[in-house]
C-alpha cells in the first residue's frame, strides 16, 4: 500500500547543512553492510566504554520555538518584533537558554546520559535548532539534527535529534498529512510527519515523529483530524512490517489525544485492513490511568505526549530491550506561585512573557543494553 512520501537515503546530516524547503537534505547513501557492522562495533565499544547499561528515548514539544525574522512563505509574523507577540532577539535566546536546560538536565540527574534519540515539536526552522544544539549546555551531546520544513500555516515543524556516537541514520522520509476542511474541501495544512530508519547498535530501528492536528474547535469536531493522521501512522507501518515482520519501531509525538482516545487505540490493536499491522505497546496508558499527565488545561492533565513500541521491544528481544517510561517534571519545571502553580512553566501567557520553558513536559523511555 503506497502513501505520499518523500525517500532519502543519507550517511549523515550535519547541522551546518541546512535542508531545502521540501528537498532533500544535502546528504550521502550509505548501504554497505561492512560498513554498518563497523558502525555497530564502534558504538558498542563507546557504550560500554562509558559503563553504560541503559539509554534514554524522548520527546519534548519546545512550544512555539521560533526565531525573530519573519518568513514569507509562512503566518509567523506574531513572532516578530513588531508582530503580536513582540519577539525579539533576546526573548529567542532566553528560551534556547531555558529549553537546553531542560535537555541538559535529563541527562544530569541518571547514569544513562543524554537522551540518545530526542523528538522535538513546534519548532520553526533548521537555523533555530542548530542554535539550541550548539549552546554550551548541549555541545557535549554532540547532536545532529534531521529536520524538514512543513506545509503548515504558522511554519512550526517537527525535527530529530541524535548523538551520532550511538546512532548512524540510513534512511529518512517526510510523510504529508493530507487533510481537507469538511466544509469546503480545501487543503488544510499541518506538520509532517517524520520518519528516520537507522542503526541503534546492530539494531535497526524506525523512528516516527509525529505532532497531530490540535484540538481547535473542540475535541469531537477536530477528532477526524487525528483519526486521519492515526490511519497514515497504520499505513507506514503496515508497510514497515511487511518489510520486517520483527521491526522495531518507535511512534513518538505530540498527538493531541491520550492513550485512550480512538485516535490512539486505532495504533494498539489489530486492524482488519492493515493486517501486517501489529499493534504497538503505550507505556503511557497506565500512567494516563493513574492521572499523569504533561500538559494542563482547565485545571486537567492531559498525557498528549507519548512514546509508543512495536512488540519486538517487549517480546522475544534482542540485544536491546524497553525497561521504563517517564514524563519529566521536576519541582523548578512548574511556576513557583499563582494561579497557574503545579502546570508546565510556559514561556508566555496571552501574549506576556513569563521565565518558563514550554507548557508540556519532556517524556521519555529508558532502553537497557542487553
Amino acid at each position: 500500500m503506497k502513501c505520499n512520501e518523500s525517500i532519502i537515503l543519507i550517511k549523515i546530516q550535519t547541522t551546518s547543512k541546512t535542508p531545502h524547503h521540501h528537498d532533500a537534505p544535502n546528504v550521502k547513501a550509505f548501504t554497505s553492510t561492512l560498513l554498518k557492522k563497523s558502525v555497530f562495533i564502534l558504538l558498542l565499544f563507546g557504550l560500554t566504554s562509558f559503563g553504560q547499561e541503559t539509554f534514554k528515548i524522548g520527546f519534548y514539544n519546545v512550544e512555539n520555538f521560533f526565531d525573530a525574522q519573519d518568513d514569507p512563505k509562512t503566518f509567523d509574523e506574531e513572532y516578530t518584533p513588531k508582530g503580536r507577540h513582540r519577539w525579539k532577539p533576546q526573548h529567542v535566546a532566553q528560551k534556547t537558554q531555558q529549553l537546553a536546560t531542560v535537555i541538559h538536565a535529563l541527562a544530569e540527574r541518571r547514569t544513562d546520559g543524554f537522551p540518545v534519540l530526542l523528538g522535538l515539536a513546534e519548532i520553526e526552522n533548521f537555523a533555530i535548532l542548530r542554535q539550541l544544539v550548539r549552546h554550551p549546555l548541549l555541545r557535549v551531546a554532540g547532536y545532529e539534527i534531521i529536520h524538514f520544513d512543513s506545509p503548515d500555516r504558522r511554519g512550526i515543524d517537527v525535527a530529530l535529534l541524535y548523538q551520532p556516537a550511538f546512532f548512524a541514520p540510513i534512511k529518512i522520509k517526510k510523510v504529508p498529512l493530507l487533510l481537507k476542511n469538511p466544509k469546503t474541501q480545501n487543503r488544510l495544512y499541518t506538520r509532517d510527519m517524520l520518519l528516520v530508519t537507522g542503526m541503534l547498535f546492530d539494531q535497526e530501528v524506525t523512528v516516527s515523529v509525529n505532532h497531530w492536528p490540535s484540538r481547535r474547535g473542540g475535541k469531537s469536531k477536530s477528532a477526524p483530524l487525528r483519526q486521519k493522521a492515526a490511519q497514515q501512522q497504520l499505513r507506514l507501518m503496515d508497510s514497515l512490517y511487511r518489510l520486517d515482520h520483527n521491526a522495531k519501531i518507535i511512534v513518538m509525538g505530540d498527538f493531541n489525544d491520550v492513550p485512550n482516545d480512538l485516535s490512539l487505540k486505532r495504533l494498539q490493536q489489530k486492524d482488519d485492513f492493515y493486517t501486517a499491522f501489529k499493534p504497538l505497546y503505550n507505556p503511557f496508558l497506565e500512567k494516563h490511568k493513574k492521572g499523569y499527565g504533561s500538559l494542563a488545561y482547565k485545571d486537567r492533565w492531559f498525557l498528549f505526549d507519548q512514546i509508543l513500541l512495536s512488540p519486538a521491544w517487549t517480546k522475544e528481544v534482542k540485544f536491546l530491550e524497553y525497561k521504563a517510561a517517564s514524563i519529566f517534571h521536576p519541582k523548578w519545571l512548574h511556576p513557583p506561585a499563582g494561579r497557574y502553580k503545579g502546570y508546565p512553566f510556559r514561556t508566555q501567557k496571552k501574549g506576556g512573557f513569563l521565565t518558563g520553558y514550554s507548557d508540556h513536559f519532556p517524556v521519555t523511555i529508558t532502553i537497557r543494553v542487553k
